[in-house]
Parts: structure tokens; sequence; C-alpha cells
């Protein structure tokens, strides 16, 4: 017997019938023999429906009583679930985050998991419980409840498999499994049915939205299998998420994918000094806001233009935080671009093989497709265009890789038995 950890999302739970749905499959596993531990987001857009009521009271709502508001979301739920599961014959409790002992550092509506205490688990699971626990929260050690942001659910149930050495994490969404790219986009495109931690995370990064980013992380740190599975398609095993040194990578890019949530601010006309972009970066991430692309160019007035994107969220804060700094760093102005959507293409197989950047403009430019900044790292090669081209881009690219209609990747010898 071993442990499985489930996560279900929000439209997996979205009315009573998909609740009842959910507890089949769960009752499945534990049919199966496994102990089952069940991680479940709020039902539909409860949270969406939440944030426009705090809105709606205050265009400035406290982060801490949004945490508040927001973890209540997930108790609906876990109580639902744990209620369709014992009418179904088997016993079953709901915890949440703070019932747990999901320890979080003291920040709101971004916070990390530090520490995950497994007594009180461990114990439900010995009395041949099926536990089911709302996702996306927390608590610090001083007992104040936070939220881990949007996608935290997928991170909750991640860490809890780690904490408990589960044998797999299965992270049950509306889709069979990872695609190449996003298949509203390239109807064609062909289901990967296993990729490795490394390219996950990255197209994860870069706008596909199948896993929250921070899952993967915590997957590949404490080296937990992942599953991406339909919650409609049970027999379906979807994708498996491993270790990229138990894969043989035989193609160079693994995905395409868009993000369209990224905004572009350009400083112009900084001075030339050391420390300019250190007081910039560094008021920034004071105020935790994360940066992706940087692109830093030097005038021939002896003046530099730093341009770097932050999520759509973020603007509004970034704005106050770069104006604060503005006379400190003796910027000229600042702009702003919402007209873009990151491309990117992802790919392990990109490492010691020349020439994939040249196939990627190439292919931008012959749809006569206009990059604004590039970026790169070993495995990844980013590009902003204008948003209206976002779908062009991605169909390109899928053409120009292959990713069409051939699997990906190929694991040596059998997939791993999970």
């Amino acid at each position: 017997m071993g442990i499985i950890v489930q996560k279900f999302g929000g439209t997996s739970v979205a009315d009573p019938q998909k609740i009842h749905n959910v507890a089949k499959a769960v009752i499945r596993e534990k049919e199966n023999g496994n102990d089952v531990v069940v991680v479940v987001s709020a039902m539909g857009h409860t949270t969406d429906h939440l944030i426009k009521l705090a809105k709606e009271v205050t265009n400035t709502p406290d982060s801490r009583e949004m945490d508040m508001l927001l973890s209540t979301g997930e108790q609906v739920s876990i109580a639902l679930l744990a209620m369709a599961i014992q009418s179904q014959g088997y016993k079953a409790v709901s915890m949440n985050g703070q019932q747990v002992g999901i320890v979080t550092e003291c920040i709101h509506t971004k916070a990390r998991i530090v520490d995950i205490k497994t007594e009180k688990l461990q114990k439900k699971l010995s009395e041949g419980n099926i536990i089911v626990v709302a996702g996306f929260q927390g608590v610090t050690p001083d007992g104040e409840i936070t939220t881990l942001g949007r996608g935290g659910s997928d991170t909750s149930a991640v860490a809890i498999a780690a904490a408990l050495k589960a044998d797999r994490c299965d992270i049950y969404t509306d889709v069979e499994g990872v695609y190449a790219t996003d298949p509203r986009i390239v109807p064609n495109i062909q289901r990967t049915d296993i990729i490795s931690y490394e390219e996950m995370l990255e197209l994860a990064r870069v706008g596909a939205n199948v896993l929250h980013p921070r899952s993967v992380e915590t997957a590949k740190q404490f080296n937990v299998p992942l599953r991406v599975r339909s919650s409609f398609k049970l027999d379906n095993l979807g994708t498996l998420i491993i270790g990229v040194e138990n894969m043989e990578i035989y193609k160079p890019v693994a995905g395409v994918a868009a993000d369209s949530s990224q905004v572009r601010i350009l400083l112009s006309n900084l001075p030339d000094i050391p420390g300019t972009a250190a007081k910039l970066f560094g008021a920034l991430a004071k105020n935790n806001i994360s940066v992706d692309m940087i692109i830093q160019s030097l005038a021939n007035n002896g003046t530099n233009s730093i341009a770097f994107t932050v999520d759509e969220d973020d603007l509004d804060e970034a704005i106050a935080t770069l104006k604060a700094e503005k006379d400190t760093v003796q910027a000229a102005e600042i702009l702003i671009d919402k007209d873009i959507a990151k491309i990117s293409i992802v790919g392990a197989g990109m490492v010691d093989r020349p020439g994939i950047a040249a196939d990627m403009f190439r292919a931008l430019a012959e749809k006569d497709i206009n990059i604004k900044m590039i970026s790169t790292s070993e495995i990844k090669i980013s590009c902003l265009v204008e948003k209206q081209n976002a779908n062009q881009a991605i169909k390109a690219l899928c053409k120009e890789f292959g990713l069409e209609s051939k699997e990906i990747a190929v694991v040596k010898g059998d997939l791993p038995n999970v």
C-alpha cells in the first residue's frame, strides 16, 4: 500500500454533480489499495467572486484581510467533497491548512510553504480516512492565515506529497495532459506522454497554464513523480513528469508557450554609472515584484536605457516603486507597453544544439512578426512580440519544430512504474 496525493481544481468541483464525480475518482484510488490525500481548490469561480466582493467594498483591500476572505473558498469545497465520499460508505475527513499544519512564511497573498507537519495527516490515514485538504492556504508560525497566490493548490498538493513521501502526486484538470502548446490554438497538437521537471518548469513559467511553477519546483526538489490527468477521463494516464536523467531526449523543443500577462517597462536616459540597476531592481525586489526579461542598452550620449517585463498584476505597484526611485536614479521617463506577448520555446534537447535560436527567429520573420526583446537560458528562448501576433507565432513555431504530430520525448526502457 502506498500514498497517492490527488489534486482537483475549481472546474472539477464546480457543482454537486462534479463533486460526486471527484468522489468516485478518489474512491477508485482508495480501492486500488492506496492511502489517499485529496487537495482541492475553491468551487468554480469562487475565488474571482470573492475578489470582486472585496473590490466592491474598497479599491485597496488589506492583504491580511484578503487572505482571511479568500481562504474561505476552499473550506466549502473540502467539506462538500468529504460529505460526498462519506455518502458512498467511505471514511473521510476535511482539513484546512491550519489544521493540517501547512506552515508558510509571513507574507500575505503570495506566501511560500516552509514546512508541513505530517503528524495529523499520518494519524488520520492510519485510521482509514481519505483526507480532503484545502489547497492554496497555510498559516504562519504565529497563527496568521495566508494564501499561496494563484494556482497555489498545485503547490499545496506537491508539498504534501513530498512531506508524506508519497508514491505519486496526480494533478487532475480539464485537459488530458501536457500538450506541446495550447490545443485551442493548434488543434492537431500531440499530447506529451512524458516530460522532464526542467522542461515543465520552464513551460509553466512562460505561460503554459497546466501547472503552477512552484509546484514543479517542489516536485523537482523532492523528486516527486507527477501525473497531469483529466478529471473526466480517469482511464487516461495523461502526462508523467519526472527527472531529465530518466529520459532520452531526441527532439530539441518540447513545447511552445505564450504569456500575454506581461507588461514591458522602459526607463530611458539613465546615467551610465555603477549601481543604477542595483537600486532599481533592489527596490522592486523589496516590494516583492518579480522581474522577467531585462535588457540594458547604451546610447550614444553616454546614458543607458533599461527595459524589463513584470506581470500585469504587479504593474501598479511596480510603477509606484519606480516613480519613487525615478529622481534617485535620474531617469528621464518611464514608458509602459501593454501590447505584448512573450512567446517561448522550451526543450532540454536544446542544450549544445546550435541553430535553434536562428530557426526560431527565421520562422517568425517569415510570418512578418517583429521581435521586441529576446532572452535565453540553457533550455529556453523567449521573444516579445505584439499581442495580436501571438497565436500566429505559436503556429509557426510548432510547425518549424515538428510539434504538430510527433511525440516529444521517450524514456530509457519502460516508463517508470508510477
